[in-house]
C-alpha cells in the first residue's frame, strides 16, 4: 500500500499526521498490563475497548490510531496470560470485560468493542446480552463459540470445554475434530474449523452467537484467504441472521486478504501462535484501508477530527 494509496482516502492524511505528532496521550493503566490513548482535544464521546485476539498482546499501535482518529478513549490491554487475568481462553469469564468497559462508560457517551478472531468472538456473544455496549467491530469473526485455545487450570488440554463463561456457566460451544489431521508448515487451520463444523453439527445451532440479540451496530471485517479460519463465511452468516432481524450490519471484505486486518498507518502485528493466516500484507492492508470509513462511521467519526 502507498502513501498515494493512504492519502487518496479524504482525512485519512490528518489522522496519520496526528498520530506522527503529538495529539495523543498514551497512559498505561493502573491496575492491568496494558495503555489508554486519548486525544488532547477531548475526542468525540466514544469510547473504544480494543483487543487482541489469542496472542494476547497490547494494541498499543491501534489505540493510538483510534485516538488520533477522534476517539476520546481507547483501551487495550493484555486480556489473558498476565496477573489478575485467566491463564488461557477456556471458560473465560465473560464479565472479565466488565471492568474496561464500566471505565470506558464513566467518561464515554458511547462505548464500541473492537475485537480480532477471538476477542471478536467473545465481543459478539458479551454484546448479545449487555445494554453497555452500543456497537461491535468485528475483524475475523466467528459466528460460533469454539473450544477452549489454552489448557484448563489442571494444565490440560483434554477434554475440551468452551472457550467462554457467562455468570459461572460454559457458554455451548462447537469442539474440535481432533482425528483432524492439519497440515502445511506452517500449520493451516481453516479445513479443521471448516471440517469441525460438520463432524459436530449437532452442536452448532447451541453454539451459534444470538447475535440478533444485540440491536447496535455491527461492522465485521474479513479476509477471503483466511487461513486460520472461515471469517468470511462466518461475517455472511452473521450479516444473514442479523438482517433477518433487521439490524443494522455491515461486511467488509478484500478476496485475497487474510487472517490479519491492518489499519491504516498500523504496523503489520507480530507474534501469536506459529500458523499459516493466508493473505499478503498489500492485501491485508488493502482490507483495512476499505474498512476504514465504515470503522468511522461506527465510531461517530465519518466526517472526520479536526484538531
Amino acid at each position: 500500500m502507498t502513501d498515494s494509496d493512504l492519502s487518496s482516502v479524504p482525512g485519512l492524511d490528518a489522522v496519520l499526521d496526528r498520530l506522527d505528532g503529538d495529539a495523543v496521550r498514551v497512559d498505561p493503566l493502573p491496575d492491568a498490563d496494558g495503555v489508554v490513548a486519548m486525544p488532547h482535544d477531548g475526542g468525540n464521546g466514544t469510547g473504544v475497548l480494543v483487543l487482541s485476539g489469542s496472542s494476547g498482546r497490547v494494541e498499543a499501535p491501534r489505540a493510538r490510531l483510534l485516538a488520533a482518529a477522534g476517539a476520546s478513549a481507547a483501551l487495550s490491554y493484555k486480556w489473558f496470560g498476565a496477573p489478575g487475568t485467566p491463564e488461557a481462553i477456556w471458560e473465560y469469564p465473560l464479565e472479565s470485560f466488565g471492568p474496561a468497559i464500566d471505565r470506558l462508560a464513566a467518561d464515554c457517551d458511547r462505548v464500541v468493542l473492537l475485537g480480532t478472531s477471538k476477542t471478536a468472538e467473545g465481543f459478539l456473544l458479551l454484546a448479545s446480552d449487555d445494554p453497555r455496549v452500543d456497537a461491535v467491530v468485528a475483524l475475523a469473526p466467528s459466528h460460533v463459540v469454539w473450544a477452549n485455545v489454552g489448557p484448563g487450570p489442571d494444565g490440560e488440554l483434554r477434554p475440551q470445554h468452551a472457550s467462554w463463561s457467562r455468570g459461572g456457566e460454559p457458554v455451548p460451544f462447537v469442539p474440535y475434530d481432533d482425528d483432524y489431521e492439519v497440515a502445511g508448515d506452517p500449520p493451516e487451520f481453516v479445513g479443521l474449523y471448516r471440517h469441525s463444523l460438520e463432524a459436530a453439527a449437532d452442536r452448532v445451532v447451541a453454539a451459534t452467537i444470538p447475535v440478533e440479540r444485540f440491536f447496535g451496530d455491527v461492522l465485521l471485517v474479513a479476509g477471503g484467504d483466511d487461513r486460520l479460519w472461515p471469517a468470511l463465511e462466518s461475517a455472511r452468516a452473521i450479516e444473514a441472521r442479523r438482517s433477518e432481524a433487521g439490524l443494522p450490519t455491515t461486511v467488509v471484505s478484500h478476496p485475497d486478504a487474510g487472517h490479519r486486518v491492518v489499519l491504516p498507518g498500523e504496523p503489520v502485528p507480530a507474534g501469536g501462535m506459529r500458523m499459516a493466516r493466508g493473505g499478503t500484507e498489500e492485501a491485508d492492508r488493502a482490507l483495512g484501508l476499505r474498512a476504514w470509513p465504515e470503522l468511522l462511521r461506527v465510531l461517530g467519526l465519518l466526517e472526520g477530527h479536526s484538531s
